[in-house]
């Protein structure tokens, strides 16, 4: 029998769109972890790492977010479409393998 793993590789459900969409929400993940430890750092030193780390977490969301909005894999600008996609992509979750 076939672990969740092995049907989670299936090329079909492993799409560009869901890597992308992954990868968003752990840019974003990092943008606030980072925001959180500078309001926590008294050390000057560590005040300027945590800021440069934050501004290229920031830069990595801008880019990942272009991306999928330039393929038609996020629509920032119109929240009735990004609703829409949402519902299809909750669907496809539904219908996935859970054994």
């Amino acid at each position: 029998m076939a672990s969740i793993l092995d049907k989670l590789n299936n090329k079909e459900l492993m799409t560009d769109e869901v890597i992308a969409t992954d990868m968003l929400v752990s840019a974003k993940a990092a943008v606030r972890s980072y925001s959180v430890a500078i309001t926590e750092t008294a050390s000057p030193e560590i005040h300027k790492v945590l800021k440069k780390q934050l501004n290229d977490a920031i830069d990595l969301h801008h880019k990942i977010a272009t991306y999928m909005i330039e393929n038609d894999m996020y629509h920032a600008y119109d929240i009735k479409e990004q609703v829409e996609h949402d519902l299809k992509k909750a669907d496809v979750a539904l219908d996935m393998p859970t054994k």
